[in-house]
């Protein structure tokens, strides 16, 4: 996934090497989402800082949460979703970081900001790293119609070609959208319908995925996926019979973002990581190589290719976002309540 990046901004980035100082043999712990960062950026940070970075990845925000919780790992730095950043501030778990190590949030766009005060009132807990919106990716040499809707993931036709997303949240999301239910919702008898939809969707399943969808539809392996628009990106490039659309009922618009858990062992330095990868250039390292929407305005500023500046799929028009709606959390019982569905779902 290793993209080009301009003579120009490697000689900034030389010039921010220069004569910065070193904090040799400490360390600092990173949680993210597999495949979520540029490797190149973690190695600039540790010539920068001698701040040795331990990096461990995680799939879901499910999964990362109970490692959190339990306190059995000391992470300094974690990018867990918006809904998740909610549910960490309200149960108590992260820091507030000290701002004035961060300066560079002065870089996140102020729009991305106060989208972000839905689920983190006054900024207080979290810089957003990466945004987007999860839709369909379908391969046009094996669907034989313009796809615009949730309903073809539900369709007999497509049987064995549909790779659905592994993860209660979107997956209820999906359906309760297709329903014309709000992808929030806690009312029993709409999730039971979502539940008895997903139901009969099981069959229809080739496999449920999170980050193997990206490989299996650049191979053709399925006519049908479900994917975040970062990933949608990648896959284009990869092989143009790809094409991903946000669909008309609606979907889910995300912001993920870098919190300090309580339980951290080393808080300088994890402002200082977070300030480091909010810098416009390392921004711009980031958004090339993981192709996930960035908030920065400086690093989007820098993008010299002026057709995935200007990409709906990056970053996309009014009028889609005007039907995307954001996760919020919904509280212990109705978590636990998403998940035994999802489950019964799955047959778990």
């Amino acid at each position: 996934m290793r993209k080009y990046i301009g003579i120009s901004v490697i000689l900034i980035l030389m010039a921010l090497l220069a004569g910065c100082s070193k904090k040799d043999g400490e360390k600092v712990y990173v949680y993210n989402w597999g495949e979520y960062i540029d490797e190149e950026t973690i190695k600039l940070f540790e010539k920068e800082t001698g701040i040795t970075v331990v990096y461990e990845e995680f799939e879901q925000n499910e999964d990362m949460y109970p490692k959190v919780q339990s306190g059995a790992v000391s992470y300094d730095v974690v990018c867990p979703s918006d809904y998740m950043i909610q549910k960490m501030i309200e149960n108590d778990l992260l820091y507030e970081p000290n701002f004035d190590n961060i300066p560079n949030i002065k870089y996140i766009d102020k729009s991305y900001l106060e989208s972000a005060e839905e689920y983190d009132p006054g900024n207080k807990y979290s810089v957003p790293y990466c945004w987007g919106t999860l839709g369909i990716l379908y391969n046009t040499t094996m669907v034989d119609e313009t796809i615009d809707s949730w309903g073809v993931l539900f369709d007999e036709k497509y049987s064995g070609e549909i790779l659905m997303i592994d993860s209660v949240r979107d997956a209820f999301a999906i359906a309760l959208q297709y329903l014309g239910y709000d992808l929030n919702s806690t009312n029993e008898t709409e999730l039971e319908e979502a539940k008895a939809l997903l139901q009969k969707q099981y069959p229809l399943v080739q496999a449920y995925v999170v980050d193997q969808v990206r490989d299996k539809m650049i191979g053709g392996e399925a006519a049908i996926g479900v994917i975040y628009s970062g990933e949608a990106i990648y896959t284009s490039r990869e092989n143009p019979d790809l094409e991903y659309v946000v669909p008309k009922e609606g979907s889910n618009v995300w912001i993920d973002g870098w919190v300090i858990p309580k339980n951290s062992k080393n808080k300088e330095n994890a402002e200082a990581f977070i300030n480091f990868m909010s810098k416009p250039e390392i921004a711009l390292m980031n958004f090339d190589y993981i192709t996930y929407s960035t908030p920065n305005s400086g690093a989007w500023e820098l993008i010299e290719d002026e057709e995935i500046k200007n990409s709906p799929v990056a970053f996309p028009p009014q009028d889609v976002l005007d039907r995307c709606t954001a996760f919020r959390y919904l509280g212990e019982e109705m978590e636990a309540t998403y998940i035994q569905k999802w489950n019964e779902v799955k047959g778990e």
